[in-house]
């Protein structure tokens, strides 16, 4: 899935290589998709793009806005673009297309489920993108200890650290895959209890959402997701299904996974507390 590191990756690919290509047409599900969420007035997406100039992109927490000179594309969760530069590479399976007039392309995919947002540029209204374009996030200077703090509901609110960090849009962009990381960092089991969490603890955890959001970000994401080249991201991820049931490179146990809210965690028994010492 999409989160701050590979937004923010794919979003400086564009920058670099697609800004002033012209929009000659778009397609939309070329390849029906049952979880393809298309958001705007869907009837208008060519009217709002066909002749359009690429401007830019930005990363507006774990979504891809692409900017032309009066509308706005986004790109989020499971919609994956991926730039081609030969008509003849061109996939056939696809939910989003769109064509450039020199005979290239980008191409969005599906994965699991995703949402595709176009709009005039400044007139978007759809929550999830407000959410992510308003919140400060761990590589902006509002994202400050008192800011994360503050996301916490307060005393007596009873949430996990998964829960804490990756549901409700508190830090958008941090989901559940950058999250296994984070937690491993911090010394924290995804099911811990946070009303259970010391001040020290939420300092802690703090200095791994920076850390690890950062460093993630720095390598052009995680080794489990793809750029908009279809490349892996350089940073190696210690909690992901690629180390699985390999030893934790911290202490040598072995990492396991389980289902937990919705989603699979993967830990270390050793290296994480579940509960308060």
């Amino acid at each position: 899935m999409l989160e701050l590191p590979e937004s923010t990756a794919i979003a400086r690919q564009i920058n670099d290589h697609l800004t002033g290509k012209i929009i000659s047409g778009i397609k939309i599900l070329q390849t029906p998709h049952r979880f393809a969420f298309f958001y705007g007035e869907q009837d208008k997406f060519a009217e709002y793009l066909e002749g359009q100039t690429i401007t830019g992109a930005v990363a507006q927490g774990g979504m891809v806005q692409i900017d032309t000179q009066d509308s706005m594309i986004a790109l989020n969760d499971g919609a994956y673009p991926r730039y081609y530069d030969d008509a003849k590479k061109f996939p056939k399976k696809h939910q989003f297309a769109v064509f450039f007039d020199d005979e290239t392309g980008i191409f969005v995919s599906i994965q699991m489920y995703g949402g595709i947002t176009v709009a005039p540029k400044g007139n978007c209204t759809e929550s999830y993108y407000l959410s992510s374009s308003t919140k400060p996030n761990p590589l902006t200077e509002g994202f400050t200890y008192a800011y994360f703090r503050s996301l916490y509901p307060g005393a007596g609110k009873k949430l996990s650290a998964k829960a804490f960090l990756a549901t409700q849009q508190r830090i958008p962009g941090l989901g559940n895959g950058v999250l296994q990381d984070i937690l491993w960092d911090a010394g924290i089991d995804p099911r811990f209890p946070m009303q259970d969490a010391s001040e020290e603890d939420f300092r802690i955890l703090y200095g791994s959402v920076n850390k690890i959001i950062k460093e993630m970000t720095a390598k052009g994401g995680r080794d489990t997701e793809r750029d908009l080249f279809g490349q892996k991201g350089n940073y190696v991820t210690q909690l992901s299904k690629n180390s699985l049931n390999e030893p934790c490179i911290r202490c040598g146990y072995e990492i396991h996974k389980a289902n937990y809210m919705g989603g699979t965690i993967y830990f270390c028994e050793h290296c994480q507390r579940r509960t308060r010492q």
